[in-house]
Parts: C-alpha cells; sequence; structure tokens
C-alpha cells in the first residue's frame, strides 16, 4: 500500500482490561484510507477485541481510536457507520435475503425506492442477483456469508471491519471467498481491517499485516515483508512452515549443532537459525560444504505442487522439512540425501527472540 496515502484510521495506545488480565496492550496502529489491513495471530493474542473496540462493541481502558481525524471514544456502535461481516454470519433467519441486506438502510431511514435499487445493485456485486425472495435456511454457507458482505457494504460504511470471515467455510470456497472479497473492497475503496489466524489467507488478501501476540504488535509490514523479513522469531515462526537449527556465534561465525556454519556479526552467544522449508533443497556440487546437511528420508507427502519431507538429521537435533518441487528429482523414504541452503535466506535470532541476521 503506498505509504504516501492519507490516514484514515488511526489507533494510539490503546489498553484494555478483563479484571486483572490486560487483553490489549498499548496498541499503535493505523491504516491508509482504502487500505486493507488484516490482524494476525493466534486464538488469544488480542486481535479480535481489538476489532471490537474499533467497532464500538468493546470501549478501551486509555488510549484513542480516530477515523479521519474524530476521536471515537464514547461513540456508540450504531453511529459510526461501520459495516461489520461476522464469522457466523449474524444474519436475521426470519428476514428474506433482501430484506437482510436492507435492514441497515432502513434503520437509517433511506427511501423505499433508493433501497430496493442499492439492495438489488448489492446482490449482484456479491453474484446473489437471483437470490432476493430465499430465507438463509435455503442458502449454503458461502451464500450466506455473500449476504452478509452485502449488507456490510450497501451502507456505504466508512470502515468495513472483518471477524474471521471465512473460517466457517470449506477450504475451496475460503479461496474464493477471499478473492471475491479483496476485489470488491479494492473496487469500492473501502478502508477494512480483516481478523485472521490462518496466515496463508492473510498474506494473500493484505496491504498491510499486523503481527499480534499477547495483546501487543510485534511487526506490521507488507505481506512479503513479514514473510521475507520477520522482525523476531514468534513471527519468524509463526508465518510459514519454518525449520529451527541450535548454534552458537563465535569469531564472526555461527556454527550449527547439525554441521552447517555462516557468518554472523552478533556478539558470542547462543543462538538459533530459522529457514523455510521451501529454501532447504537437494545439494549440488557447486553448494560449499559448510552450507550442506545431510539428513534421512522419515516421510515423504505429495501435495501436488510440491513434495514435503519429513527429514532426521545425521547429526541429530529436532526433525525438519523440505519442501521440494513435485516434477523434480524427490529422494525415497528411508534414503538419506545432502540438502543445501542459501545463506541470504536464513534468519538468525537470539534465545530471547530478538533478530541478529
Amino acid at each position: 500500500m503506498n505509504s504516501g496515502l492519507p490516514q484514515h484510521l488511526s489507533i494510539d495506545s490503546i489498553v484494555k482490561r478483563f479484571g486483572t488480565f490486560t487483553a490489549l496492550n498499548g496498541i499503535h496502529l493505523s491504516a491508509a484510507r482504502g487500505e486493507l489491513l488484516t490482524l494476525l495471530g493466534p486464538s488469544g493474542c488480542g486481535k479480535t477485541t481489538l476489532l471490537r473496540v474499533i467497532a464500538g462493541f468493546l470501549q478501551p481502558d486509555a488510549g484513542q481510536v480516530r477515523v479521519a481525524g474524530r476521536s471515537l471514544n464514547g461513540v456508540p456502535s450504531n453511529a459510526r457507520n461501520f459495516g461489520m461481516v461476522f464469522q457466523n454470519y449474524a444474519i436475521f433467519p426470519h428476514l428474506s435475503v433482501a430484506d437482510n441486506v436492507a435492514y441497515g438502510l432502513r434503520a437509517r431511514g433511506v427511501t423505499s425506492a433508493d433501497i430496493a435499487r442499492r439492495v438489488a445493485d448489492a446482490l449482484a456485486r456479491v453474484r446473489l442477483a437471483g437470490f432476493a425472495d430465499r430465507f438463509p435456511d435455503a442458502l449454503s454457507g458461502g451464500q450466506k456469508q455473500r449476504v452478509g458482505l452485502a449488507r456490510a457494504m450497501v451502507i456505504e460504511p466508512e470502515l468495513l471491519l472483518m471477524d474471521e470471515p471465512l473460517s466457517n467455510l470449506d477450504a475451496k470456497l475460503r479461496i474464493e471467498m477471499r478473492q471475491e472479497i479483496r476485489l470488491m473492497q479494492r473496487e469500492l475503496g473501502i478502508t477494512t481491517v480483516y481478523v485472521t489466524h490462518d496466515q496463508e489467507e492473510a498474506l494473500a488478501i493484505s496491504d498491510r499485516i499486523a503481527v499480534m501476540d499477547k495483546g501487543r504488535i510485534l511487526q506490521v509490514g507488507s505481506p512479503r515483508d513479514i514473510y521475507e523479513q520477520p522482525a523476531d522469531a514468534f513471527v519468524a515462526d509463526f508465518i510459514g512452515g519454518c525449520n529451527w537449527f541450535e548454534g552458537t556465534v563465535s569469531n564472526g561465525e555461527l556454527r550449527l549443532a547439525a554441521g552447517p556454519r555462516l557468518a554472523c556479526a552478533a556478539k558470542p552467544q547462543t543462538a538459533r537459525l530459522a529457514l523455510r522449508w521451501e529454501d532447504l533443497r537437494l545439494a549440488t556440487e557447486a553448494d560449499p560444504p559448510h552450507h550442506r546437511l545431510s539428513a534421512r528420508v522419515a516421510m515423504a507427502s505429495y501435495l501436488g505442487h510440491r513434495v514435503r519431507l519429513q527429514l532426521a538429521p545425521q547429526n541429530g537435533g529436532a526433525a525438519i522439512c523440505a519442501d521440494l518441487p513435485s516434477h523434480g528429482e524427490v529422494p525415497a523414504e528411508g534414503t538419506t540425501a545432502l540438502f543445501a541452503f542459501d545463506p541470504q535466506r536464513a534468519r538468525v535470532f537470539g534465545t530471547d527472540g530478538t533478530r541478529l541476521l
């Protein structure tokens, strides 16, 4: 997302407590107008609590939420003109599809003629043009979520908030729906805050991602930055598949217990090297010996465009994985092979999780 675009949503020093438990601990975050910002993290990290604070369902104990420069502290949720899409659809079972979509417009006093036009446009946009008179019990999960999406967008919200909207759908439908959501969001230019625990979904749909854990934001960046330049060990481990190797830094070099070594200018200390599954490949004669390791193939799983190998390093240590292209050479289960990596793809962290390299 172009950082030159005007800031639309601003979250400053937000704190939210439930009794003695601090769910949000000094959150700072912003979104540009028209940006899709994803809150990503494990269950209990605070992402849904933050979304509910933005929506006005919860009031913060400290800090400010501003939209277009206006403070929303104390403003009730029904006065914020935000669209909300929920995990469980939250559509009214006794209302038709058209009446569900029209609900927010009627509450805003929109004329009947304008309601009819806007509802028809919204249903066409989510590919439900022929479903206006149906009721929710006659809809599939994906169709119900499209109704929820149409209802959120038809009011022309200042902000669109989405709380795990695809988690109740099957895998194929999730991929289709996330693509539709992204295309509609771009077309309409609605600033959107999207909550998910699904890493692939976050990488595929977002302009920027805010990774959260234990009520704090650990890193904010583009999907590529988050994946390729993780700020700490938690982010590296949470996003994508990652192998971890124990080692020691001394004399400008990290030596791994598994055998390989690479340059590292950090002070002498115990350290951990992180390497993505796809960055471990079969070694060739061109690979330096100190960037190779020998491992036995414990299991090979065919996954379509790739084969995932579970490996047992010959020098000991935890099991590791390698994702190899399925159309290339793949060693058989039970055999031992040499694997190699590009040191430029390796990330080194201290025992406290801080990034060293």
